[in-house]
């Protein structure tokens, strides 16, 4: 990873949707020509200690399939992923420092997975309540047992109840 950082090029790739297993799973539509585009950029900084600090700044897009929770119609919703994160060397530093700083942390590994990292930042992009800005078809209502939503149910006017009970004397 020193020597990624040391070069400073960055790393730019398309990775298809079905790729990423968990990702897949949320989308209603997985046609197999869904890709997200990344690219990562990694940067030594000056740090506190004497050697400098790798830094890696992920850039993702990819749009999702998704169910609309409003009308229950289909929605393509864009996901953004731009982060940026600092490697520590155990997990030990990365707990002690972790409320101190902005940015995320991640361990050195002598295998680190940026598709894992891509896919769980993805995953948080994921809107909590997927829902279009304005429903293409207006979502039907109903509440209760079909045969009851016909029956009118009339309810007296307040003010009449009231006109009624001022009329009594007590």
């Amino acid at each position: 990873m020193q020597a990624f950082a040391a070069e400073g090029h960055p790393l730019i790739g398309t990775t298809l949707l079905q790729n990423m297993e968990r990702l897949a799973l949320e989308t209603q539509a997985l046609e197999p020509d869904l890709t997200v585009n990344w690219q990562a950029h990694p940067e030594l900084r000056t740090g506190s200690g004497a050697e400098a600090d790798i830094w890696l700044h992920l850039q993702a897009t990819a749009t999702l399939a998704l169910t609309c929770q409003r009308c229950m119609g289909l929605m393509h919703a864009p996901l953004v992923v731009d982060q940026w994160y600092r490697f520590v060397a155990t997990e030990e530093i990365a707990m002690a420092e972790d409320d101190q700083c902005e940015e995320d942390l991640l361990v050195m590994v002598p295998q680190f997975d940026l598709l894992c990292v891509l896919e769980d930042e993805l995953l948080m992009a994921l809107p909590l309540v997927p829902m279009h800005a304005q429903c293409p078809v207006a979502p039907v209502l109903s509440v209760g047992e079909p045969e009851l939503t016909d029956i009118a149910i009339e309810k007296p006017n307040p003010f009449a109840v009231l006109a009624q009970l001022k009329g009594k004397k007590v």
